[in-house]
């Protein structure tokens, strides 16, 4: 019997079968390698009925990590095709099996016995998997073969790791022995009675995705068609916002527009435990950075920036730094992304050192503030994260190793903790009581955007070090947090915990 991979064909093929009275059994997967833990469970479900049907999990939907699939979706289809139990193949459509169920109509829906506790799933598709069979008149059945992991060969055989990653993850497997380095012992209810004041610009990014129509014919200009636009919320709200999905509480102290425009479009993205207070600055917008996109290959052709740089003036300096005081004893910590655009002045920052139980703080270097801004002005914060440009820039050398000019400005700075970025080659922190460097990989693949990036990892090392979670095991998560960030354009997925859990037991298996 032919193997398909189109849900549409599968109905119909199926229709004919069941008016001969034929029992459908289906059984649904990533299978990104396929070995001999899912040959014994097919074997086992094909004996539950007379048709045997297998979907696939498509690549977009797979959160296993990064850098999976390891196998794309057409490979692991022609494999599950070729084994002489199965009946028929088909890719389904969604993150669960439920739409393809409903195609289906199988006598029995089979699954491992790994899903028998129906609460161990983080994802809970196995709850409304079990509905939907229901709904169609099947059932489902628990197979009671051994198990095995793909994820655990994939990581033993470093099917998806280059050496680095390897020599990484070995150290930080040897963490997850500890108990405050295991998710299974609940790393994640570590963070939950935290209470986080933010503190930083907030800013609109409008992102307008065009196609290139060519060169004017008049001019030597660039023409674009204007295809859709679409507006985040980044800036300091987009720590708020991904921390907001861990921590009991958080404030954000910014600022909007003198008019308060785009208020609402940004308190409307908060989730209820994010207080806010958004001073409107006397004579500015609120920050808009219009970027305009190559609608393919999403490259940034250029930016267009309504700003105003200038600090408050001294009445609203005053009531921010009140605000500022007032609140800083009522936080856990303090976690400060300061874009340079007038929110805090020096004044502020030594009052935001002085006061703080544990501060973090991002001070990016930008097209607006070069040349003016700098983290020095956070001297003795508890963690600074910068890129290894900023920090270039900061120590005014271009060629120097990296490793010595983090320990200068480790020195000139003295913070507990310094993290310096570096794209592709990963990142590397700085442990002032030791002063060992630590090497994290970037374990990023699909990257479409780097916006934003830098505030994520931020936003994860300071709760993770405040919380004393060992120190390779906080740069691996944070890592794996912002290569979710950048497979998004600029901040418009929130960091949600049972993809952080998924990620960290596929790779530490």
């Amino acid at each position: 019997m032919k193997s398909i991979t189109n849900l549409n064909q599968l109905k119909k093929k199926l229709d004919l079968l069941k008016k001969k009275g034929k029992k459908i059994v289906h059984c649904h997967g990533v299978f990104d390698v396929l070995h001999v833990g899912h040959i014994n469970h097919f074997l086992s479900a094909k004996k539950k009925g007379d048709i045997l049907v297998v979907t696939v999990t498509p690549d977009e939907f797979i959160n296993k990590g990064p850098n999976r699939p390891i196998h794309n979706l057409n490979n692991r289809i022609k494999c599950i095709a070729s084994l002489g139990v199965v009946n028929f193949v088909a890719a389904n459509n969604s993150a669960s099996a439920v739409s393809a169920i409903n195609v289906i109509k199988p006598n029995i829906y089979c699954k491992g016995k790994d899903y028998k506790n129906n609460k161990l799933d983080l994802s809970k598709n196995i709850i409304k998997e079990k509905n939907a069979v229901k709904m169609v008149g099947g059932k489902i059945i628990y197979t009671n073969d051994d198990l095995l992991s793909s994820s655990k060969i994939i990581n033993n055989l470093g099917l998806n790791l280059n050496e680095s990653q390897k020599k990484f993850l070995d150290q930080v497997k040897i963490e997850k022995k500890n108990k405050n380095s295991d998710p299974k012992n609940k790393i994640f209810d570590k963070f939950k009675n935290l209470k986080v004041l933010v503190i930083g610009e907030t800013i609109v990014d409008d992102y307008n995705f065009c196609e290139a129509l060519g060169k004017s014919g008049k001019e030597p200009v660039l023409v674009l068609r204007s295809l859709k636009e679409s507006k985040y919320v980044g800036g300091a709200a987009s720590i708020a916002r991904n921390l907001s999905n861990f921590c009991k509480k958080i404030k954000l102290l910014s600022y909007t527009g003198e008019k308060k425009e785009y208020k609402n479009f940004i308190t409307k993205s908060f989730n209820k435990n994010i207080e806010h207070h958004l001073i409107p600055k006397k004579d500015s917008p609120t920050i808009l950075k219009k970027r305009y996109v190559d609608n393919i290959n999403k490259t940034k052709v250029i930016g267009v920036h309504n700003i105003n740089d200038a600090p408050f003036n001294k009445i609203q300096e005053k009531k921010f730094r009140d605000i500022v005081r007032r609140n800083l004893k009522n936080f856990d910590l303090v976690v400060v992304s300061d874009y340079g655009h007038g929110l805090i002045s020096d004044q502020t920052a030594k009052l935001i050192l002085k006061n703080s139980k544990f501060l973090a703080v991002n001070a990016q270097i930008n097209s607006a503030n070069i040349g003016f801004h700098t983290i020095s002005k956070y001297k003795g914060a508890n963690l600074v994260i910068i890129n290894e440009n900023e920090m270039r820039h900061e120590l005014r050398d271009k060629t120097e190793n990296i490793n010595k000019l983090i320990k200068i400005l480790a020195n000139k700075i003295k913070s507990k903790y310094l993290i310096v970025t570096s794209g592709k080659n990963g990142s590397k922190i700085y442990i002032k009581s030791n002063k060992k460097i630590i090497h994290c990989p970037a374990f990023a693949v699909d990257i479409n955007d780097k916006i934003g990036a830098g505030d994520t990892m931020l936003g994860f090392l300071s709760i993770s070090l405040y919380k004393k979670i060992d120190i390779n095991y906080s740069m691996f998560l944070s890592a794996l947090a912002a290569a979710e960030n950048v497979k998004h354009m600029a901040n418009s997925l929130v960091i949600k915990k049972n993809t952080l859990i998924k990620y960290l037991d596929s790779y530490l298996k």
